[in-house]
């Protein structure tokens, strides 16, 4: 993939979206690489006695599947100046061989004038938004 530059990124421009099929093995995997074992994001029964539907995945996973949107369009990790994210809603994550579809998005939403842009994020499963606000500041340049 070519360099995304500056001069050919204009506000609205879409990034090309993502679908991941989230698993419990991959909430295990990345349990394990993280050190965040809480049971909630592998154990129904813990996760339903605090009131939770099911098993969700973890906060920071989905934030770093959704970096993978700009990573990809961007090509070089390394020009992600800020990112942050506000979460709105859980990803449940069935114990079913397809697991949960998420579809992660973004969109520019300001070119800003030190040669860097404020992108939008999104993500949605099971026809929800899971993200309340999610936003990344790139170098373009």
């Amino acid at each position: 993939m070519s360099a995304v530059t500056f001069e050919a990124v204009e506000k609205g421009t879409e990034l090309p979206s993502l679908t991941i099929h989230l698993r419990r093995a991959d909430l295990v995997r990345y349990a394990g690489a993280s050190g965040d074992f809480n049971p909630i994001h592998w154990n129904a029964r813990v996760a339903q006695e605090v009131g939770l539907p099911d098993v969700i995945s973890h906060g920071m996973l989905t934030m770093a599947l959704a970096g993978r949107v700009l990573t990809d369009w961007l090509g070089d990790p390394a020009r992600v100046v800020d990112y942050s994210v506000r979460f709105s809603r859980p990803i449940v994550v069935p114990d079913t061989e397809e697991g949960v579809a998420v579809t992660f998005g973004g969109k520019v939403a300001e070119r800003l004038e030190n040669g860097t842009a404020r992108v939008d994020l999104t993500a949605v499963a099971e026809g929800g938004k899971v993200f309340g606000a999610a936003r990344a500041v790139v170098r373009l340049t």
